[in-house]
Parts: structure tokens; C-alpha cells; sequence
């Protein structure tokens, strides 16, 4: 307590500085995944995957942000645990932003596509078995998290092998895939943009001031996604294109269509990004201010300072900025080789995935989901579609990261409790 007492403006700050590196090394990482499938279809460059992340997961992050938040701050450790020792959690919280930061940024340089998720979990739970004991994890929730990470990654390869099927049997495999693409693209169009408008009309802007019920928000859903098809299908009627080109061209000019769609489902899975695992910077950072600002009292809720999730969300953009493409590389082309109409039933499905899980507050790695629904598109080409080996190297680093964080946390909160001793 008198730590808190003594250095709880510094404490902020220093927590403040971890929580930026921790959402640079977030930026770094995770979203290149999100946007390494865009970029590896090229139906982005870089510059443009980086302009569209500024602005939708910095809006994820900002305005769907708080749902999970709740879930990252609270529901790993026992905080009761540390009623009276709560200079022990301040600092604990501190380290585990250190540790999951380092070591997000780490992988990032040698192009590792790790989970932040995995990341900060270890940490949090290293520091509280050292510091408190295993009765401060709740193990039943851990359990569920560490579940999710396989659920979800099946989850949306289910969804993305389905989506990927439904386009080849609607589009490329008929008589007329140009035309029927002109037909069907605006029904894809609309799915995408209900997924986002969804969670950012129900979940998101309730933060800003605007509470909508259900119904109301569901029908506002339907009706910006339906301007967005109706809006999609007058420009790709109005494109040219010569019906005596081969079989070839017919399909490169389908994949062209897909390439206007990857646009709009890069906006989703930034989004839906940014709402999700923002809370794996600025929930640590959270708990250190509202512990810190109620003189080292532990209260079961809190709500978060204004400037701590726009804090997350910049440092998120600028991680992408400067060290996202060698995981932009490994996931976009390493896995399997994409296409537009391939890139967009992946993102559509990890989007639809981490949107699902950000409304239910539960935290899931944006890696795992990606990476299951990449794996999903290219087994509905058949597993030999798959390089296996990067696959195999990709699992390793998941195993790796765990404990990486546990081992990290536990080296940082011995460091900081001699420095504020």
C-alpha cells in the first residue's frame, strides 16, 4: 500500500508507457495478421492496409473496445486475492504489459504471427502464482479461454471452407462466372457489412453516447448493409468488360470483383480487431489506474479513463506501421496461396468469429481465428493446398508463447518490486 501511496503517479505512467509498447507490439503483430490476407492477395499494398487500419482499428479499438476489456481486467485472477496486497497486483499488472510487449515486438522482427491473447494471459497468470499463489488464477476461466483457443479456430474454418464453397458453386464453377458474380457479390457485400455495422451499432456506440435497443439496432444493421450491396452492385454493373475474353480472363476479372469485396471485409476484421484485442494492452493498464486513483482499493468494476483506449488504439496503428509486414508475409502467402475470392472468405469468417466473441466478452486469439480460417479455405482445395510446413512452425510459436510470457512476467516483477522497494 504505501508503494501505491508513494509512486502512484509514476506507477500510472510507467503502466501508461508498458500498455503503449504492449499495443505497438499488438499493432505489430496481430494485426498484420489481420491484414496479411488482404496484402497477400494484393488487393491491398501496404500503404493502404496501413491507412485502413489507422482508421478502423483505432474505431474498434475505441468504440467496441470496453466488452472485452471487462473480461481481460477481472476474470483471469482472483482480484479479492489481492485485497490486501494491492501494490503486489499494481505491479504484477505492470510487468505482464512489459513482458507480452517485448515479446510481441520480438516475434514480430523474425516474422513469428504469435498470439497477444496467449501473450498477456501468461504473464498476468505467472506474476499472480509468484506473487500470491495458483489460488489466485481462476482456473475455471482459464480453462474456458484456453478452449476458446481451440473453438474458435474452428469455428471459422468451418465458416470460411462453407463461404469458399458457396463461391465456387455459385460463381466459378458455372457456365457464366462473370455475370453470376455480378449477381451474387452484392448478397456477400451485404453479409460483410452487416457483421460490422452489428457490433458497432449494439456493442460499440454506447461509448460515445448513442444507446439503440436491440430492434432498432438490428434494423439500422440491415439497413446501412443493404445501401452498402445496393451501392456495391450499381459499380460492378457499371464495369466493362469483353464477353469474348477465355475462360481465363473471365475468372481474373471475377477475382477482380472479389478484390473490390477484400476491401470492405479489411475494414471488418480491422475493426472487429481492434474491438477484440485492444483489451490485451489497455486492460492490464486499466486496472493499475483505477487501482492507483482509488488509493490501492480493489473494486470489483471500474470504469475506464477517457484517454487509455485511444492510448491502445495509436499504439496499435504505429506497431502496424513500422514492424507489421514480415507477419504480413507469413500469413498472407505462406500458409496457402490466396486469392482475392479465397482472402475474402477467410477475413469475412475470422471477422464474423472475433465479432461474435467481442460481444460476449470473451478474449480469443485474432492469430488462432485467422489462421483456422485460412486453413479452412485451403483445405476446400484439398489439404495438399496447405504448406504444412509453415503451419508446423506457426503451432510451435503458439506453444512457445505462453509460458514465453509466464517466464518474462515473473523475471520483471521481482525487478520492479526491488526498484520500488
Amino acid at each position: 500500500m504505501d508503494i501505491i501511496a508513494n509512486y502512484g503517479t509514476t506507477l500510472v505512467l510507467v503502466a501508461a508507457l508498458f500498455g503503449f509498447l504492449m499495443a505497438w507490439g499488438i499493432g505489430a503483430n496481430d494485426v498484420a495478421n489481420a491484414m496479411g490476407t488482404s496484402v497477400g492477395t494484393k488487393s491491398l499494398t501496404i500503404r493502404q492496409a496501413i491507412i485502413i487500419a489507422m482508421i478502423f482499428e483505432f474505431a474498434g479499438a475505441y468504440l467496441a473496445g470496453g466488452e472485452v476489456t471487462a473480461t481481460i481486467r477481472n476474470g483471469i485472477i482472483d482480484s479479492n486475492a489481492f485485497a490486501d496486497t494491492p501494490d503486489l497486483l499494481v505491479l504484477g499488472m505492470i510487468a505482464s504489459l512489459l513482458a507480452a510487449g517485448a515479446w510481441l515486438i520480438l516475434a514480430s522482427y523474425f516474422g513469428w504471427p504469435v498470439s497477444t491473447t496467449h501473450s498477456i494471459i501468461g504473464a498476468i497468470v505467472g506474476f499472480a502464482v509468484v506473487s500470491i499463489g495458483p489460488e489466485a488464477v481462476q482456473w475455471s476461466k482459464f480453462g474456458g479461454i484456453v478452449g476458446s483457443w481451440i473453438i474458435t479456430p474452428a469455428i471459422s474454418g468451418v465458416i470460411a471452407y462453407f463461404m469458399f464453397i458457396s463461391v465456387q458453386k455459385l460463381i466459378f464453377n458455372t457456365d457464366d462466372p462473370l455475370n453470376n458474380a455480378k449477381r451474387y457479390v452484392p448478397f456477400y457485400m451485404f453479409l460483410t457489412a452487416l457483421v460490422i455495422c452489428l457490433v458497432t451499432i449494439k456493442k460499440g456506440l454506447t461509448h460515445v453516447g448513442l444507446h439503440l435497443t436491440d430492434g432498432e439496432g438490428i434494423l439500422l444493421s440491415i439497413a446501412i448493409s443493404i445501401a452498402v450491396a445496393f451501392a456495391g452492385w450499381i459499380y460492378i454493373r457499371g464495369q466493362q468488360y469483353n464477353p469474348q475474353d477465355d475462360s481465363k480472363m473471365h475468372f481474373a476479372n471475377v477475382e477482380k470483383v472479389f478484390g473490390i469485396l477484400m476491401i470492405i471485409t479489411a475494414c471488418a476484421m480491422a475493426f472487429a480487431h481492434g474491438s477484440n484485442d485492444v483489451a490485451n494492452a489497455i486492460g492490464p493498464l486499466s486496472a493499475v489506474a483505477s487501482i492507483v486513483a482509488a488509493g490501492g482499493e480493489i473494486g470489483g468494476s471500474s470504469h475506464i479513463a477517457w484517454w487509455i483506449l485511444p492510448l491502445g488504439g495509436i499504439g496499435i496503428v504505429i506497431g502496424l506501421a513500422t514492424m507489421g509486414e514480415k507477419v504480413m508475409a507469413t500469413v498472407g502467402t505462406g500458409i496457402t496461396h490466396l486469392t482475392p475470392s479465397r482472402g475474402f472468405a477467410a477475413q469475412l469468417a475470422t471477422a464474423a468469429t472475433v465479432v461474435i466473441a467481442s460481444g460476449t466478452g470473451l478474449p480469443i486469439s485474432t492469430t488462432q481465428t485467422l489462421v483456422g480460417a485460412v486453413m479452412g479455405v485451403g483445405l476446400a482445395r484439398g489439404i495438399a493446398a496447405l504448406n504444412l510446413g509453415v503451419l508446423r512452425n506457426i503451432v510451435v510459436s503458439w506453444v512457445i508463447t505462453l509460458p514465453a510470457g509466464a517466464i518474462l512476467a515473473i523475471a520483471i516483477f521481482y525487478v520492479l518490486q526491488i526498484c520500488f522497494s
